[in-house]
């Protein structure tokens, strides 16, 4: 069964970014899919498409990096360098787990595809 999941860290601290808003847009149909806030773990509580929801196609995770980075105090003064970090990515085969973590700080992010 395919599913999406995300998991993101906050390489500023060392530790899983807990808090941070989620938005899923399916691209192909500019629906928004859902909203999420990450655990403690920097994990959604569960994945954000599984199973049939899950179809080939192009999507978008938002993250709100500026929200979280204000929150934890980490931001800096004045305007956050990072705000929102949107990451487009494909779904070829929706019977796959496609696993899109963020690795951020207030100043540059990375993904890939986990497993």
């Amino acid at each position: 069964m395919g599913r999406l999941t995300t998991h993101v860290l906050d390489i500023a601290s060392g530790r899983p970014a807990a808090g941070m808003g989620v938005r899923l847009t399916d691209l192909d149909s500019g629906a928004t899919l859902g909203e999420f806030v990450t655990n403690a773990d920097g994990r959604l509580d569960a994945p954000a498409l599984q199973g049939d929801a899950l179809k080939a196609g192009r999507y978008e995770l938002l993250f709100r990096v500026g929200d979280y980075f204000r929150a934890t105090g980490t931001s800096g003064d004045g305007l956050p360098f990072l705000d929102e970090v949107p990451l487009r990515f494909g779904v070829a085969d929706a019977s796959q787990h496609y696993h899109v973590p963020l690795l951020v700080s207030p100043w540059a992010y990375s993904t890939y595809r986990g497993s």
